[in-house]
C-alpha cells in the first residue's frame, strides 16, 4: 500500500484516531475524547500516516517535548488492516530521525513492539531514570 507522511496537525482525523486509541488500544483505553483533543492540542510534534490514494489516516505517532534536549514518543499507532507494511518503521523515524529532535534523548513506554523500538537505538533505561507511575483516580 502506497502511503504518505505528515506533520500537519490539521491533517489529523480527529474522529477516527479518538475512536482507534479509545478502543484498539491497551494504553488509551481510560481517554476521553477531551483527554485525546487535548493530547493532540499540546503535542510537541505529530506524524500521521496516510493513504496515498484516499487520505484515508492510517497510523499515527505523537511526542511532547522541552523542545531542546529531551523528547517522548507516544501514541505510535498503526491501524490493523495495514500491519507489516512498514508504516510504523516510517511514523518512528520520521519522529525522530526526521525531524527537531533528532538529537535529543528520546523516550517511551511499551509494553510490546520492543523488537521495532531497538532498531531506532531505543534500548533499557540506565541508571539515572526514575519513574513515577500514575495514580488514576
Amino acid at each position: 500500500m502506497a502511503f504518505v507522511l505528515s506533520t500537519d496537525k490539521l491533517r489529523v482525523d480527529r474522529e477516527w484516531l479518538c475512536s482507534e486509541l479509545s478502543t484498539s488500544v491497551y494504553w488509551a483505553r481510560w481517554r476521553t475524547r477531551a483527554d485525546i483533543e487535548a493530547q493532540l492540542d499540546s503535542a510537541w510534534r505529530i506524524v500521521g500516516a496516510y493513504d496515498a490514494t484516499t487520505g484515508a489516516m492510517l497510523g499515527f505517532a505523537r511526542a511532547f517535548s522541552d523542545g531542546v534536549a529531551l523528547a517522548y514518543l507516544a501514541d505510535v499507532y498503526v491501524h490493523e488492516s495495514v500491519r507489516g507494511q512498514s508504516i510504523g518503521k516510517a511514523i518512528v523515524r520520521e519522529m525522530i530521525d526526521g525531524g527537531p529532535g533528532a538529537t535529543f534523548r528520546w523516550m517511551l513506554h511499551t509494553g510490546d513492539a520492543h523488537g521495532l523500538y531497538e532498531k531506532f537505538g531505543f534500548s533499557e533505561p540506565d541508571g539515572r531514570y526514575l519513574e513515577r507511575r500514575e495514580r488514576r483516580l
